[in-house]
């Protein structure tokens, strides 16, 4: 399978071009890029910066992948943008490298769907299989987790957390961490009670979705404080996987003054990125 390039794209001469990429009319390929075998890129797609793209990718026409940060500390480093395999990126979707403040770069994994118009911003890590519907939007620093199910037009605050399996609304507003496995909807935005289908789409059991269920019912439905409540559940199901994911999130949640977890980690990510990209570039 040989690689396809439409004579009206410009490649750079040290872009690394693996078997079987296709690269659409008018691209723009940077020097700095590195595309995995058999991803396609669709017309007008721009990637730059210091960017990885795995295997198998689809992306759609007018895309910008790799542009450098929306934030006024960036003043030129090396960060970097690297996306997994399999991914599907449409219309306009725009994706951010890294800073340095916040560890040096832009992360997502493998089998993701961001649909048009998505906006993920610097420093945001996403894991494998997330949907984000159209205008979804991640502001700088922002985990989304495995599963998550983003609706169109919401939007996450900066070092905003969403956890795995998660289920947010359309035109939610995301100003604290999201607890996994559950269905987040409003303005602002509530707990509505657990994500069933998501998480029997996900393989999870009866058993597991029904300790959810009652977790979701003693955390948010009863009159117990939060911390009684969960105390309560670490007695009761001490086995219960899920539960325990769920309980460990949100007492992270409470170590952020703002509801924000990663809030807490600021010095490690800045840490993090001297050694990443300031460390090397000095080498």
């Amino acid at each position: 399978m040989t690689t396809q390039i439409h004579p009206t794209a410009l490649v750079s001469p040290s872009a690394r071009l693996a078997e079987g990429v296709e690269i659409g009319p008018y691209c723009v390929i940077g020097p700095h890029v590195t595309i995995g075998a058999r991803t396609k890129l669709g017309p007008h797609v721009v990637v730059d910066g210091v960017t990885t793209l795995g295997e198998d990718n689809t992306i759609a026409g007018q895309a910008n992948l790799g542009g450098p940060p929306q934030d006024l500390s960036y003043k030129g480093e090396p960060t970097r943008l690297r996306i997994g395999a399999r991914n599907t990126i449409r219309e306009f979707v725009t994706i951010n490298r890294g800073t340095v403040k916040g560890g040096g770069e832009t992360v997502i994994g493998n089998d993701c769907l961001l649909m048009a118009c998505c906006h993920v911003a610097h420093d945001c890590e996403l894991a494998d299989r997330i949907i984000m519907g159209n205008n979804a939007l991640l502001a700088g620093h922002v985990l989304v987790g495995r599963n998550a199910n983003i609706s169109g037009g919401a939007a996450a605050h900066h070092f905003v957390t969403i956890g795995s399996f998660a289920y947010v609304g359309g035109m939610t507003r995301m100003v604290q961490d999201v607890p996994p496995f559950m269905i987040l909807e409003g303005h602002p935005s509530r707990v509505r009670g657990v994500n069933v289908i998501g998480l029997q789409r996900g393989g999870m059991s009866e058993g597991e979705v029904e300790a959810l269920r009652q977790a979701y019912r003693r955390i948010w439905r009863s009159e117990s404080t939060r911390r009684a409540a969960l105390e309560e559940l670490k007695v009761e199901y001490p086995d219960a996987q899920l539960v325990k994911q769920l309980i460990l999130q949100l007492e992270q949640t409470e170590l952020g003054a703002k509801g924000r977890y990663r809030e807490t980690l600021r010095e490690q990510f800045l840490k993090l990125g001297h050694e990443r990209i300031l460390a090397g570039a000095a080498q």
